[in-house]
């Protein structure tokens, strides 16, 4: 078969066809590095290190948490830390950070805007509360809070914090008004102390975001994290409530038929480098043939290989968490072996062909398991042949394929990813059949959103969105 051609330009943060071909040992390498970060074995070893020294020392179970005045899903979490205290048998320590920068994230108001969104649509599940439609709050409200919160002492902090997330994003500056003649306010000098203590615990721990916690070695990012914390410490014995239900359950998404909403089309975007999209793809596909709903697939390159940037601590922390989340859902990811550059355009050099032969989700599918469960190095022309034909497609015939068509699917399906208001993968789409934008979403752990919208979608009590709701574009 004809290698496929890709475009050998510099990365561009706009997308298109870039490469990242590392050498055969660099491969070998990050795939064991990355392996070893998903593993189950090194996570217990290190759980089990970690209690040894907490019994020796001593000294209780601490948790810290790491919350962005600004941020939507740190408002989710503001509302949850007094259930978790009082649940849970832990020493709390709440510290005030600022969101991420530098290559940890490309646009932050655009992660904002789309956090915003995401948040109203998440809470209710978690039995939370977010404002919908919410616009970015005002400097000055968001200052008020940080220079309140950065006056108390610990007790005071773990009880004003619900109140003055509340009052922030209803924008009621007549309550943040109140509260601070109650509770009291530092200067703006001691608040940006208190920022900067808590962005550099953050950082000598490891990490860069807001709604962080951190727990003996390990990070929980935000409300979707919590189960994975909870189910921790209730093995640690430090559950209050021996048996009883966790406070934050990963959402249940249910695979059946939903003929109401055949005139829907469920649009997936997967990348054929992500451990996210590995471990769901298969599932979206599922759903959407369950369910009824057309299915179109639209595969765009990996974010390293359209400019994206990713640091080490990013990237590390990915790997982390996609161990955890892959075990809670049952998929056993792990043998990873690094698919970047050259085997992913192969791969995707087929996908027009392979659409045409009604197989396009059946090769991505196939690529995604060789690459990321079955721990299979698709940097060979014999690697290729497996996963084609274990797709149901024919090598022979795939061989005669010499089209570039590929980096326009791609760059096209980015464009459309994008002008949605989402930039990472694996992100979904429900649209109409007039094209009217339903949900557009974006993560593994969002599957279960796309299921409850198709499910609203029986009674009609969803609302399309207008564009003028919408994220702005990349």
């Amino acid at each position: 078969m004809a290698k496929a051609k890709g475009n050998k330009a510099q990365f561009s943060e706009q997308g298109g066809a870039a490469t990242m071909d590392p050498s055969r040992l660099r491969r070998w390498v990050t795939s064991r590095l990355l392996s070893s970060a998903m593993a189950e074995r090194g996570v217990l070893t290190q759980r089990r290190q970690a209690e040894q020294q907490r019994l020796a020392s001593g000294e209780p179970h601490r948790v810290e948490y790491f919350h962005q005045v600004d941020d939507p899903y740190s408002a989710l979490m503001a509302q949850m830390l007094g259930a978790l205290v009082t649940r849970y048998d832990i020493d709390l320590s709440i510290h005030l950070v600022e969101g991420p920068s530098g290559n940890n994230v490309s646009d932050l108001s655009q992660l904002l805007a789309y956090a915003r969104r995401d948040a109203a649509h998440i809470a209710p599940a978690y039995g939370l509360w977010f404002p919908e439609q919410a616009a970015a709050p005002e400097l000055r409200l968001i200052d008020g809070v940080q220079r309140m919160l950065a006056a108390q002492s610990a007790d005071n902090m773990l009880t004003l914090l619900p109140l003055v997330t509340n009052a922030l994003w209803r924008a009621d500056g007549m309550a943040l008004a109140e509260l601070e003649k109650q509770y009291g306010a530092a200067d703006a000098g001691a608040a940006q102390r208190r920022l900067s203590t808590g962005n550099a615990r953050r950082k000598a721990l490891g990490h860069y975001s807001g709604a962080m916690v951190f727990y003996a070695g390990e990070w929980y990012w935000g409300i979707d994290r919590l189960c994975h914390l909870e189910t921790r410490l209730a093995a640690l014995g430090a559950d209050k409530k021996v048996g009883g239900p966790t406070l934050a359950p990963r959402p249940g998404l249910t695979l059946k038929p939903r003929p109401w909403a055949r005139d829907l089309t469920l649009e997936v975007f997967p990348s054929l480098r992500s451990p996210y999209t590995a471990m769901i793809f298969e599932r979206a596909v599922a759903l959407a043939r369950s369910s009824g709903v057309n299915l179109s697939v639209r595969p765009v390159l990996p974010m390293v290989m359209r400019g994206v940037p990713a640091t080490r601590e990013k990237g590390m922390y990915i790997f982390s968490d996609v161990g955890r989340e892959a075990r809670l859902q049952g998929t056993p990811i792990g043998r990873f072996y690094d698919p970047i550059g050259e085997p992913v355009r192969d791969c995707y050099a087929l996908y027009p062909w392979a659409e045409s032969r009604g197989r396009g989700a059946e090769l991505v599918a196939s690529f995604l398991r060789h690459a990321f469960l079955l721990g299979v190095n698709t940097a060979s022309t014999g690697a290729l042949r497996r996963v084609v034909e274990a797709a149901g497609l024919n090598w022979q015939e795939a061989r005669r394929q010499r089209t570039d068509e590929w980096e326009q699917v791609v760059e096209t399906n980015r464009q459309i990813m994008y002008r949605s208001g989402l930039w990472g993968v694996p992100s979904f789409r429900l649209i109409t059949s007039s094209g009217n934008e339903l949900l557009a979403t974006w993560g593994q752990d969002r599957l279960w959103l796309v299921a409850d919208y198709l499910d609203r979608y029986r009674e009609r009590d969803i609302q399309i969105e207008s564009s003028a709701t919408k994220p702005a574009r990349a």
